[in-house]
């Protein structure tokens, strides 16, 4: 028996979202009907590329203090998510590594302070940690005498964004009331909801025949192999024009990027950019240059004109969940438990909280 005041929902694609929202819905005695354009590799969603960073204060640099909020929520949230999945999903919390070169210390000096702006205004940041040389030696071996000083950005973290896709996956395999429809493409005029459903779109940039302030901010990463390196946590390279970050994965696996450019643009990476990406990662630690090349990736993210998130309440009974931009992984908890409460009718504390906006709601 559903546990919300309806029984039967519609999840409109199955990125992230959508896939975390099929299953909680399923897991509340909803039936569910999970419909995605693509396969059940996640093939075209910008999941699929993202590196999965959960850096809240990190992100800062370029995020307002709603969404630090929500990826504080978020970072305590991953856990309880993950702990319900048939299949393991690899996380840490090791803190975010953020370095420069000497060249770049008035870059790296303006983006500290921007962090402590942000520490000093949200409570709850744990406090940046200075690093000095052998200080920073002691915490990331693999970086000793290539960096004078760095930040430490306690409690950060990260996940395996491919782990975890499959993962929610087999949790939505494994529930009897959820049926997943692939190469199925549907948009929410296709649904006449009565009283007993709902439809929820998750669809990202496939939604913007419906929503059309949705714009595409294109990203370009890089996965590369290597085992000559041994970075411990994501690390950060403060830089005043192509800023970089590195996350290690599990099997010396690494995910380098990411370039931002205002486009919907899905034809593959640039010359330039992957060149960029590849000598500044280089530039970090010299091991990359024997690594191999995995892939060269290519996405555009979901992005509202704020570049911030919102719930959209498309017809009564249609809530669109949209522009998680370049913070899904580190938001999504939030969008899910905000929009389980909307759902729910259980009010907009949540969304409140976090200062996600409930549009046009009927």
């Amino acid at each position: 028996m559903s546990t919300l005041p309806f029984d039967h929902a519609h999840v409109l694609g199955a990125g992230l979202m959508g896939r975390l929202l099929a299953l909680a819905l399923a897991r509340a005695g909803c039936a569910v009907d999970v419909y995605e354009a693509g396969g059940a590799d996640a093939e075209g969603a910008a999941a699929r590329v993202a590196a999965a960073m959960l850096a809240p204060l990190a992100e800062s640099a370029i995020a307002p203090e709603s969404l630090v909020r929500m990826g504080m929520h978020a970072l305590e949230r991953w856990p309880q998510l993950l702990a319900g999945l048939p299949a393991p999903v690899f996380f840490q919390r090791e803190g975010t590594l953020l370095v420069w070169h000497r060249q770049d210390a008035n870059e790296a000096a303006r983006l500290a302070a921007t962090l402590q702006r942000t520490q000093a205004a949200v409570p709850g940041l744990p406090a940046m940690q200075r690093l000095d040389g052998p200080a920073l030696a002691a915490l990331e071996p693999a970086l000793a005498g290539r960096f004078a000083q760095g930040w430490l950005l306690p409690g950060e973290g990260q996940l395996d964004n491919r782990e975890l896709l499959a993962a929610l996956f087999a949790g939505l395999q494994a529930m009897p009331n959820v049926r997943l429809h692939w190469h199925s493409p549907r948009a929410p005029q296709d649904f006449s909801p009565a009283a007993h459903e709902r439809v929820v779109d998750c669809r990202g940039l496939g939604a913007k025949p419906q929503w059309s302030a949705l714009r595409g901010v294109r990203g370009e990463v890089l996965r590369l192999h290597a085992p000559g390196v041994a970075l411990r946590r994501p690390t950060r390279l403060a830089h005043p024009r192509y800023p970089l970050y590195i996350a290690p994965k599990p099997g010396h696996v690494f995910v380098v990027g990411a370039t931002e450019i205002e486009s919907d643009d899905l034809s593959p990476a640039s010359v330039r950019s992957t060149m960029e990406l590849l000598s500044a990662a280089y530039a970090v630690h010299p091991g990359f240059g024997e690594a191999r090349i995995l892939e060269v990736l290519t996405q555009c993210r979901p992005t509202l004109p704020d570049n911030r998130p919102a719930l959209r309440w498309l017809a009564p009974r249609m809530l669109q969940v949209n522009g998680l931009y370049r913070h899904g992984f580190m938001i999504s908890p939030a969008m899910l438990d905000a929009a389980m409460q909307v759902l729910a009718d259980q009010g907009d504390a949540l969304a409140r909280r976090f200062d996600l906006p409930i549009l046009d709601t009927p």
